[in-house]
């Protein structure tokens, strides 16, 4: 564990080794995200990544005001090489103390910090299991960050998920706690992709 209160470095290092096995070929496929494809995706764990660092860093300004639903991600050359300086530049912004304390903002939305790490954590994690799945790739969500994230997802009613997630999908209650996370998100576990 970091100095932070939870460490984002697994499930940071796990997108980072599923990207150089995405094939130029799979950019314009389908995701388990409806409104993306793999492009789009990666371009926005690209955006996130640097909005999330600097939110950590309380850097606010156009990286932690813009709200990520208004335009459609686009992909931008070099993606291959920054995307993981991001993720570990991510990774040790959240580990330093005072990241996790005062009000943060991200996505143009304000939060209490302890709440924003955990965001940062549930949009890297998921949204690797998204590229994962997209990309035909194993994706195994370690216990600690699981656990934490089914305590995050479960907060939300259906009144209040808003376009955080989508509709939550059933699920066995002694199913694996991160497929539990994936359905209480909205994600079918079982996803693939077509073809596959």
């Amino acid at each position: 564990m970091s100095s932070g209160l939870i460490d984002l470095k697994p499930s940071a290092d796990r997108v980072a080794a599923l990207l150089p096995n995405v094939d130029d070929s799979t950019l314009d496929g389908p995701t388990p995200c409806a409104e993306y494809r793999v492009r789009e995706l990666l371009g926005h764990l690209d955006g996130l990544s640097a909005a999330f660092r600097a939110a950590a860093d309380k850097e606010f300004g156009p990286l932690t005001d813009t709200d990520p639903g208004e335009s459609t991600p686009k992909l931008e050359s070099g993606w291959r090489e920054r995307l993981p300086e991001r993720l570990d530049a991510l990774v040790a912004s959240w580990g330093k103390a005072g990241a996790w304390e005062d009000m943060n903002r991200a996505g143009n939305v304000d939060l209490p910090a302890e709440v924003m790490g955990i965001v940062a954590l549930n949009e890297i994690t998921l949204h690797g299991w998204d590229l994962a799945a997209a990309t035909s790739q194993d994706y195994r969500c370690d216990d600690e960050t699981a656990e934490i994230l089914l305590g995050f997802v479960t907060q939300f009613t259906d009144e209040d998920r808003g376009t955080t997630f989508g509709p939550a999908l059933p699920v066995p209650r002694d199913a694996p706690v991160f497929d539990r996370v994936l359905a209480l998100s909205g994600r079918d576990p079982g996803w693939s992709r077509p073809g596959t």
